[in-house]
């Protein structure tokens, strides 16, 4: 599976639909940004369209944009709480370096 969700992950998506009033799941993306070129978006996925991809997962859908699968592909997103601070994480293995404030990401060109 190209995507993968740890059980915390998929609780906090639930949980996030959920007091967001509905959604199919989870939205995954990325965009061009930062020092070393992209950064992870989060979403609620409102509706699946043409050029998505869908996973599903511990009862959770994630849905990808086709065009962001191979700088996503075998991404494991969790989700960690440290103190007052609460995120999601990924561990992809696709990223060859990351900026020094840990915003945004590089990939190797074979990746692109």
């Amino acid at each position: 599976m190209p995507i993968t969700l740890t059980p915390a992950a998929a609780d906090r998506v639930r949980h996030f639909v959920v007091e967001q009033g509905g959604g199919i799941g989870l939205r995954l993306g990325v965009r061009k940004t930062g020092c070393s070129g992209w950064a992870y978006t989060v979403d609620k996925a409102e509706a699946i369209g043409d050029g998505d991809q869908v996973f599903e997962q511990l009862g959770v859908k994630v849905v990808i944009d086709a065009k962001a699968l191979a700088l996503l592909d075998g991404t494991e997103v969790d989700f960690v709480r440290q103190g007052l601070n609460r995120n999601f994480v990924f561990r992809n293995p696709n990223v060859a370096g990351e900026c020094g404030c840990g915003e945004s990401f590089s990939v190797e060109r074979t990746a692109i």
